[in-house]
């Protein structure tokens, strides 16, 4: 079984940034993932990395705002968030894959979820 245990959230204000973490234990994974979810909103895809920090994958709607990175040592995976928006309000989600880092629907281990609110 895999544990994923996400920090970092908080409020912050437009044009601010944040930094999240996951710590993950358990089974070995091939990718880690970032996703999100806004009141009323489904979940979408934010960001992934490989195991390996090479391949990485970001929606548009965050690309040259947000870096993700993996720190194998730790088996954590960061989320840095700068230029923050009130649309990036939302609970962000964790998640690891057993599969390859585009494949999204392959994301089969969650975290619990850490809540950003980026006020106006």
């Amino acid at each position: 079984q895999v544990q994923l245990v996400e920090s970092g959230g908080g409020l912050v204000q437009a044009g601010g940034s944040l930094r999240l973490s996951c710590a993950a234990s358990g089974r070995t994974f091939n990718a880690m993932g970032w996703f999100r979810q806004a009141p009323g909103k489904e979940r979408e895809f934010v960001a992934a990395i490989g195991w390996s920090g090479v391949s990485t994958s970001y929606a548009d709607s965050v690309k040259g705002r947000f870096t993700i990175s993996i720190d194998n040592a730790k088996n954590t995976v960061y989320l840095q968030m700068n230029s923050l928006k009130p649309e990036d309000t939302a609970v962000y989600y964790c998640a690891v894959t057993r599969g390859v880092v585009t494949e999204h629907s392959t994301y089969n281990y969650w975290g619990q979820g850490t809540q950003v609110t980026v006020s106006s």
